[in-house]
Formats: structure tokens, sequence, C-alpha cells
């Protein structure tokens, strides 16, 4: 196990050919509405990016220097196209906005106690079985003292992030994590316009509608690719409005 987690640290494992053998929270939303496109690549999109840079920013400042940063307004102008060489890379503005965001959630005294306390672990992989089949996570921030998994996350309107959390699987994610260290899951959100910081735990219920999720994604997971006999063609949703 110590040899699997320690493989799963290096991101082109985790992601990689390696990493594959498990299920992570990632492919909930693809197993709960088009099963058949699990493992398909998903195209670059500039908000994991602009994501994956705060995260960085606050995890592990000393690897911000694998982003390529573009000094131009949009990524439709001439001089973006020629330095991009196809990549997508982030904009300057957009690294501004981040690094003051950072500076932000750092400067609150409850959240920087939270993610640069003494025994914590930036980046820390897991894996668990569920439901009969293998899952994987990476935590952002495991927090021994306090007992709790910790999870950065940037959002478009702070009043909606409760709305956000089942549109985008949070509470799946809370409920594998929880599997995977053992510790009660805490997110730590920030307004993108605002910057209005929020610190959302975990109630029973939330953690119960990740745990159907889980259930729900696996049936399709086993359906869908453990039954030698089954035809995804003659599959079909059957629900009464």
């Amino acid at each position: 196990m110590k040899d699997v987690l320690k493989k799963l640290e290096n991101d082109e494992h985790y992601y990689g050919e390696f990493g594959k053998q498990y299920l992570s929270n990632s492919d909930i939303s693809t197993l709960l509405t088009n099963p058949l496109a699990l493992g398909k690549q998903q195209a670059p999109r500039p908000a994991f990016l602009v994501g994956g840079y705060f995260h960085t920013a606050i995890l592990e400042p000393d690897k911000l220097k694998k982003y390529k940063i573009i000094e131009s307004t949009t990524r439709n102008t001439k001089a973006y196209k020629e330095m991009s060489g196809g990549e997508l890379c982030l904009l300057q503005h957009e690294v501004d906005a981040i690094e003051l965001m950072t500076e932000k959630v750092l400067a609150n005294n409850m959240c920087r106690d939270l993610i640069r306390g003494i025994n914590v672990e930036y980046e820390r992989p897991g894996v668990t079985e569920l439901e009969g089949l293998n899952w994987k996570g990476k935590a952002d921030i495991v927090n021994h003292d306090e007992k709790l998994i910790i999870d950065l996350k940037t959002t478009a309107d702070l009043n909606k992030f409760k709305w956000s959390a089942s549109k985008y699987n949070y509470d799946s994610q809370a409920y594998i994590y929880s599997k995977l260290f053992g510790y009660e899951f805490v997110f730590i959100a920030i307004d993108k316009n605002t910057h209005q910081i929020g610190i959302f735990d975990c109630s029973p219920q939330f953690y119960e509608r990740g745990a159907d999720k889980v259930q729900r994604a696996s049936e399709q997971y086993k359906l869908f690719y453990q039954s030698e006999d089954f035809d995804p063609q003659q599959f079909f949703i059957n629900q009464t409005l």
C-alpha cells in the first residue's frame, strides 16, 4: 500500500495509466450521465487551469513555474496564439486575480491556521474500496491536529455555493475523501468577484447524498464495464414524468 500511495503522489502516475485502475470523484458525473464516456480525454478548460494555479499558489508555490503565462487580454489575440503554440495558457490578468485571492485567503486567520497548521500534509493521495470497487483521491490539505480534510474552491457566487456543491458533486467528494482519510471534510471557498470567503462543513445529509451518488455510479460502472452479457445499445433510462 505504501508503494501505491508513493506512486500516486506523482501527478503523472495519479492521472496516468497507473491511476486509471482506480475510480475517482471526477468519474462520478460521467458514470451518472454518460457511462460510455468514462476515461475519455476531456478538452482542457480555462476554469480548470485557473483553479489549478490557485491550488498551486497556496499549497505548492514552488511549482508555479510550471505554468505558462501570457500577457494578453484574451485567448483570441494574435499574440496569444503565437506564444501559446496551441497550448492552453494562463493570461496575466488571470494570474493577478488569483494572486490577490491567495493573499485574501492567507490573510484570514482561520483559513491560515487550517491551511498552514503544524501537522498538515498537502496533496496527499489515498485509496480505498467502496461498493466493491477501488477508489482514489488526492486531498488538498489533511490537517491532523484538527482531524480535517480541507478542500480549496473558487466560486463565481459564494451565495450559491450550496447549490454548486450538489451540481459539481462536492457531496460525493466529501463522502469519498472521508472514507479515504477517516476525517471530516471542510471546504474553504472564495468568491472570485467579491473575494468573500466561506468555510463550509458537511452535514450528515450532505455525506448521505454523496454516498448515494457513489452507490449509483458504482452500479453503472459494474453494469457497463463488468457485466459480460451487457449490450449498451439496449440500455435506456425509464422515468415517469
